[in-house]
């Protein structure tokens, strides 16, 4: 009788598509905010409303403090490790663990400044996290899905910072379970 390699899992395509479609879709979210506070503090500095920029760094760095990093962070666990530890997913991963550096040093940077380099590093964060983002979708998610040891929704299931608020279930599997 013949018997599933060990690294093979039972995957649901449907809940895999799911995964994928919750992930984008809180990616673009993510962005699509991420673009609009950045044009705000942008404009801010443009004109000169120094009362209007305070308030939209202050904004800005709160996102980036409660939304962003929380969500760099938590790839690095289960969305990461899987592709990590594959030779076909090391390097992309390695990469992308290194953009998460440079936009955590790039909120920092924004936290610190004020004027015309608060407006470039918020626009040099909204760049990397745009890019960042479509390497995720265009060549990371898509890995995951179709490696049959690894598992988008089991990744992010109950994962509020990587799906936002859109639930991903993994029948069969307790939260926690790793990819």
């Amino acid at each position: 009788m013949d018997q599933p390699a060990a690294n093979t899992l039972n995957k649901n395509p449907d809940e895999e598509s799911g995964a994928l479609a919750a992930v984008e879709q809180h990616h673009a979210s993510m962005l699509k905010r991420l673009n609009a506070l950045t044009a705000t503090l942008t404009r801010a500095v443009q004109t000169g409303d120094t009362v209007a920029e305070h308030d939209a760094h202050e904004v800005l760095v709160e996102w980036c403090e409660t939304e962003l990093v929380p969500h760099a962070l938590a790839e690095e666990g289960p969305l990461y490790g899987g592709p990590r530890n594959m030779p076909e997913g090391r390097l992309l991963v390695e990469g992308m663990l290194a953009e998460h550096q440079v936009i955590v040093g790039l909120v920092e940077e924004l936290r610190g400044s004020t004027g015309v380099p608060a407006a470039v590093a918020a626009g040099s964060i909204r760049n990397i996290f745009a890019l960042h983002l479509d390497k995720e979708n265009r060549l990371l998610m898509p890995f995951i899905v179709a490696s049959p040891g690894l598992s988008l929704a089991r990744a992010v299931e109950g994962l509020h910072e990587l799906v936002g608020e859109t639930p991903v279930h993994q029948h069969g599997t307790k939260h926690g379970d790793s990819v």
